[in-house]
């Protein structure tokens, strides 16, 4: 499980990633790690996100019940 303070260091590192790779002075092979280390950050975004979505519809559903 991801904590949400996670987010703002992984979206960080995904755009240095993303802006590494756009340069396209790398080559193949540095490429294609920072390619798969880009994926795993962009999952890591991904799940802090779905879990605070989750935490917040518990929260909403809660709350209509008080």
């Amino acid at each position: 499980m991801y904590d949400i303070a996670q987010y703002e260091p992984s979206i960080a590192k995904l755009e240095e990633i993303v802006k590494q790779l756009e340069a396209g002075e790398l080559s193949l092979s540095d490429s294609m790690d920072l390619f798969e280390q880009g994926m795993k950050a962009s999952k890591e975004c991904y799940e802090i996100l779905k879990n605070a979505e989750q935490k917040l519809k518990i929260l909403s559903e809660e709350d209509e019940e008080e």
